[in-house]
């Protein structure tokens, strides 16, 4: 009784952390000279985080089990992955831009969970027999981790083409390749000119712009240099420096975290095929679940196919990440309410 007393109080004081987080990130976008607030913002965060981490643990001990078997657990895991990839995310980039569209999406997750839920569905149940496997941590957990990471660079992408209004931008800095950039991959706009890339006159550039430091750094051709005329200039929309400085950093944050979640979905579907083949005596059924999947997999491997073969960046892969978000819903929630499958136990049905 005292577990069940303690969960009820740590789930609604997650939502509660969150949501004053969520308020506090809002506040230092929109007041920047407030120097404390980004750090409090990410306090909060790792406050949440730890507070939903106690949560599923004593789910763990009052069950028995791993806490990942029906749709209450599973948010709250999710939402746990969410700050956990918010965290990282945050500590490499060192831009608190990552909370202002973050914390929503974990709020959102755990007021779903704490608030509308009924309460049977928040009570812990004994496992079905297909649920009892060593599978059923490897498999869900990988699984449910790699929905936080392609959902968080996701809201990252849709957060860069609010940024920028859908608008075709062009980035002075580019996330693939060595060292942060691609050296093949750029186009300098001047005048409606396009100068390609290999001259003499974009290797000087690379040159001063690896000299500064920085990958942000604009190149721009020399006036005495002779571009090369091409019969179909890309045309390019201004944006402010504040904007465009904005705009890069989202734009590097989500391919980094997407690429973070890319390979846990691959080992999270090569290890629900195994433990499929040992359940049901198949790899593959095509359940709605398993399909949604692959295509949430097909919908995430065109989008680095365009970042890192393609050397695309800005509006194209981010409409496709954007994209991604929605996929990656559908698949985690929305098949469940569609239609029953063979993975529709402990969720709704």
């Amino acid at each position: 009784m005292n577990l069940v007393f303690l969960q009820n109080w740590l789930d609604n004081a997650s939502f509660a952390v969150l949501f004053l987080t969520m308020l506090i990130y809002w506040l230092g976008a929109a007041f920047p000279q407030l120097g404390y607030l980004p750090a409090l913002g990410t306090t909060g965060m790792a406050i949440a985080n730890l507070i939903i981490a106690t949560l599923l643990g004593a789910r763990w001990i009052e069950a028995g089990y791993f806490p990942i078997s029906n749709l209450y657990e599973s948010l709250f895991f999710l939402a746990w992955g969410v700050t956990t990839v918010h965290l990282i995310a945050e500590n490499n980039s060192r831009s608190r831009l990552v909370g202002v569209v973050t914390a929503p999406v974990a709020m959102a997750i755990t007021a779903f969970a704490a608030l509308t839920l009924p309460h049977e569905m928040q009570s812990s149940a004994p496992l079905v027999p297909a649920l009892k496997s060593n599978w059923l941590m490897m498999h869900v957990s990988v699984m449910m981790l790699s929905y936080a990471a392609l959902m968080v660079g996701s809201v990252l992408a849709i957060a860069f083409l609010v940024v920028t209004r859908g608008k075709n931008v062009e980035l002075r800095g580019s996330s693939v390749g060595t060292g942060g950039y691609r050296t093949n991959g750029y186009r300098l706009h001047k005048a409606g000119v396009v100068i390609e890339p290999k001259t003499p006159v974009l290797e000087q550039s690379i040159a001063k712009f690896e000299g500064n430091g920085s990958n942000t750094a604009l190149m721009d051709a020399p006036a005495t240099s002779t571009p090369l005329q091409t019969q179909s200039p890309i045309q390019l929309e201004p944006l402010s420096p504040q904007r465009l400085s904005l705009a890069e950093t989202l734009d590097n944050i989500s391919y980094r975290v997407i690429g973070l979640g890319f390979p846990l979905l691959t080992i999270g579907i090569i290890a629900g095929a195994v433990w499929a083949n040992e359940a049901w005596g198949s790899y593959w059924s095509w359940d709605p679940k398993e399909t949604w999947a692959m295509i949430t997999w097909l919908v995430f491997a065109a989008y680095l196919h365009s970042r890192i073969t393609r050397g695309w960046q800005g509006r194209r892969p981010a409409i496709l990440a954007a994209t991604g978000f929605v996929v990656v819903w559908v698949c985690y929630l929305g098949v469940n309410l569609l239609g029953k499958g063979l993975h529709s136990y402990g969720w709704f049905f």
